[in-house]
């Protein structure tokens, strides 16, 4: 891995999957407490309809998707607070429709044939410099926003009415919320692709809610799982002529299976301790 960081492509790959570990541990933990994993997908499919829009009209491809995929991503939020019982199917359409719209744009766009595969799959290793400062910009807003309402979303998470009687902005939240999660959804995609993304999104996270005392310790041990999860995934892509991507949450994946088998290990550990305990204690009452 290090001979390959003599190349400027794998180092700004590597700086990409980075950047991207910790937005995710971010908010993936917010995706995986609230359960919005169903409306994240929504919020990733329908980015496509961003990225023909980007191609189209010749865009940079990380400004012209996130409009789109905040206006896609405000539409889905108003629709889980007023139509619940609707929300999945509603979601479900607007997921289509995004797709539809970015595939057509793309076929109609003159001059040019775009890569589908690229970014349903992700194109990490072609990651330019340019965009890598306007990650770490949106980083640093994200990463800003949640510590500054890190309490309220803190309540807003874990018990919304709670929340509402000590007077947090609840609807309000929970717009900026979703705003920052389409954000993050967008600069994912480049990484590990809008198929992949809420992999990354909430396997880390899934992961440490295992272990994690609290929300923050969830999200910083979010962030370094995914920035392990990264790095290997990229190497095996280098030495393997794998495609990275992919490789990237085949290893965040086999790493939640691992930490379920030894999550099942340790209950039964302990199960069978408190059991030899307990007959312990029985024959030592009736001696």
């Amino acid at each position: 891995m290090i001979e390959a960081l003599q190349f400027e492509f794998m180092r700004n790959a590597l700086i990409a999957g980075l950047l991207a570990s910790i937005i995710c541990g971010i908010m993936g933990t917010f995706v995986v407490v609230n359960r919005i994993v169903f409306l994240s997908g929504g919020i990733a499919h329908a980015a496509y309809g961003g990225i023909g829009l980007a191609f189209y009209f010749g865009w940079p491809f990380l400004l012209g998707t996130i409009g789109f995929s905040l206006a896609a991503a405000m539409i889905m939020a108003a629709i889980t607070l007023t139509a619940k019982h609707r929300a999945d199917s509603v979601i479900g359409v607007i997921w289509a429709l995004g797709m539809a719209f970015g595939i057509i744009l793309m076929d109609i766009t003159p001059g040019y044939n775009v890569d589908l595969m690229s970014y349903l799959f992700g194109s990490i290793l072609s990651v330019p410099r340019s965009d890598l400062w306007i990650m770490v910009g949106l980083g640093l807003l994200i990463t800003a926003l949640v510590a500054l309402y890190y309490k309220n979303l803190l309540a807003m998470s874990y018990d919304e009415e709670f929340a509402r009687i000590r007077g947090v902005p609840v609807k309000t939240l929970y717009f900026l919320l979703i705003g920052m999660l389409a954000v993050t959804i967008v600069l994912v995609i480049q990484v590990v692709g809008l198929i992949l993304v809420i992999a990354l999104l909430t396997i880390p996270p899934l992961i440490m809610e295992q272990y994690a005392k609290s929300l923050f310790q969830m999200m910083v041990g979010a962030g370094i799982a995914g920035a392990l999860f990264t790095v290997i995934g990229l190497w095996l892509s280098y030495t393997c002529n794998l495609t990275s991507g992919a490789s990237i949450i085949m290893v965040s994946g086999i790493a939640y299976f691992l930490s379920l088998l030894i999550s099942r290990i340790r209950i039964a550990i302990k199960t069978r301790s408190k059991q030899n305990n307990g007959k312990l204690k029985n024959m030592s009452s009736r001696s």
